[in-house]
């Protein structure tokens, strides 16, 4: 079953991200104040991005992952730009 891993943007300027099997239903539900505890406390503004899944179990992994990153990771993810997107990803703490 197909699955989506998406990010918005919350009305006091966060992002959160999530996954789901039905992404229309599932933004009716963040709006709707029915949606995750961060997202009643600060109603999304919008959709940034969304990736679609042929399985939800990945959809999920990749939400896990990206949950996990910095602010600048994510909005390179968002607008596209893969050289950021290299450069964010990169350790600088290993010899």
């Amino acid at each position: 079953m197909k699955g989506y891993m998406y990010i918005l943007l919350c009305s006091n300027g966060s992002y959160y991200t999530g996954s789901t099997r039905n992404l229309d239903k599932r933004l009716m539900e963040h709006d709707n104040g029915n949606g995750a505890n961060h997202t009643k406390k600060f109603p999304p503004v919008k959709l940034l991005y969304y990736e679609e899944y042929d399985r939800i179990d990945i959809a999920f992994y990749g939400e896990k992952q990206i949950q996990k990153w910095s602010r600048k990771k994510k909005e390179a993810l968002i607008k596209g730009d893969l050289e950021e997107l290299i450069e964010y990803s990169k350790c600088y703490s290993t010899k």
